[in-house]
C-alpha cells in the first residue's frame, strides 16, 4: 500500500487522514456535483476531502479499519487517544455517545470526534481485532 493517496487531482499523505466517514449528497442540498461522492476523508486538521469510494472500499484499498457501528474507517497509523464519554448537561447530544476519539493535528491542537461504539470496541478495531 502506498503512503500517498490520490483523490481526484489531490495527493494526500496517508498519515494525514484521521478517518473516513459517510457523505450523503442528498443531505447537502446546496452541494452540486456530477460525481457520485460516497465518503469524506477527514484530515488530522479536520479539513475534508470527498471521495467516490465507499468507506468499505477505501478501507480495503488503504488498510484502514472499519468501525461498523459508527460507519467510520479509522487510520491505524494515527496515534488516537480513546476516552469514555459521559454526557454533560452543558453539551446536550441527541445520540448515546460512548467514546471520545482524540488526536492532535500538525500544529499540536487537540481534535476529537464522538462515537457510538464502546471504547473497548474502538481499541479492538484499531488493533485489527
Amino acid at each position: 500500500m502506498s503512503d500517498i493517496i490520490t483523490i481526484g487531482s489531490r495527493l494526500i499523505a496517508k498519515k494525514q487522514i484521521a478517518f473516513v466517514e459517510p457523505f450523503d449528497q442528498a443531505a447537502n442540498p446546496n452541494f452540486t456535483s456530477s460525481r457520485p461522492f460516497h465518503a469524506r476523508l477527514v484530515l488530522l486538521n479536520r479539513e475534508s476531502v470527498l471521495t467516490e469510494a465507499t468507506i468499505e472500499a477505501f478501507a480495503g484499498m488503504h488498510g484502514f479499519r472499519v468501525l461498523a457501528d459508527d460507519q467510520l474507517a479509522l487510520n491505524p497509523a494515527v496515534p488516537f487517544a480513546i476516552e469514555r464519554y459521559a454526557a454533560d448537561t452543558r453539551f446536550p447530544t441527541t445520540k448515546a455517545y460512548a467514546t471520545r476519539l482524540r488526536w492532535r493535528d500538525a500544529e499540536g491542537r487537540d481534535q476529537s470526534k464522538l462515537l457510538l461504539s464502546a471504547p473497548e470496541s474502538v481499541v479492538d478495531c484499531l488493533q485489527g481485532q
